[in-house]
């Protein structure tokens, strides 16, 4: 089998996060952790350790929508399937997380795109391609050059409402964007508001969990690598209890 990490790393203070998300990671090398590794072992010295090294560890301040991870439908509303209690990340079922791949590019689209079903079927038809259910469904939204510098915030297409309800109607329950948000970038939409003040756009692909519970994966990486489809992807996310997201390393498997 051949492997293509999806994921895109953890990186301290990084640029593709607003400065009240960066992740903060605290960097203990070997030399550093003599003194904690030490404390487990009372009487020795430096000089019992093999080479006088400790061990390295990295602490970490991050949010669970920190680097690729999974969003659970809680994480867009507190009920899902027309009024059921939305799916926390621990609940979602690990079937969900392992299906066909399917890769759709809508990078040459112009940042701020609003992607319809009409541009989902349009571009399945182009592929030829039918989507079955439980299929994971990645987009390219042109957002990926721009990962390490403070243009993705702003950067890519995203799915609506309508788009988004679509998809699920077709069965899908996990999707996937290598931009920031599922959703168009959050100043493409503040700016549509002001102009209309139609509150119907604010998040609205996320908010389509409301009708049919759905999980989507954020800042994916090397999408670009992917045929349309012929693939697998596995995507379970950490297990953690109650929360809105999990982190996850996507990888897309294809059998040789």
């Amino acid at each position: 089998m051949r492997f293509i990490d999806l994921s895109t790393p953890i990186v301290h203070q990084a640029l593709c996060d607003p400065p009240v998300q960066r992740p903060d990671i605290k960097y203990t090398d070997h030399d550093m952790g003599v003194e904690s590794m030490l404390g487990f072992f009372p009487g020795a010295t430096v000089d019992d350790l093999p080479d006088g090294k400790g061990w390295a560890v990295e602490d970490i301040s991050l949010s669970t929508h920190t680097g690729t991870h999974l969003d659970a439908p809680y994480h867009y509303h507190p009920t899902m399937d027309g009024g059921k209690r939305a799916a926390t990340i621990d609940e979602i079922p690990l079937d969900w997380c392992f299906h066909d791949g399917v890769m759709l590019d809508f990078s040459d689209r112009p940042h701020g795109t609003l992607l319809t079903s009409e541009d989902f079927k349009q571009e399945l038809d182009r592929i030829g391609y039918t989507l079955k259910p439980y299929d994971i469904v990645l987009i390219q939204s042109g957002a990926a050059p721009y990962f390490e510098t403070d243009k993705y915030l702003v950067s890519g297409v995203g799915v609506g409402r309508e788009a988004t309800v679509w998809l699920t109607e077709q069965g899908i329950k996990i999707t996937g964007t290598d931009a920031w948000s599922w959703d168009r970038p959050l100043s493409f939409i503040a700016e549509e508001y002001k102009r209309t003040g139609d509150s119907s756009i604010i998040w609205e692909g996320h908010k389509a969990g409301m009708v049919h519970g759905y999980c989507h994966m954020e800042k994916l990486g090397n999408l670009d690598k992917l045929p349309p489809f012929g693939f697998k992807v596995a995507c379970f996310p950490v297990n953690i209890k109650a929360a809105s997201a999990g982190w996850t390393r996507p990888v897309a498997i294809f059998e040789d």
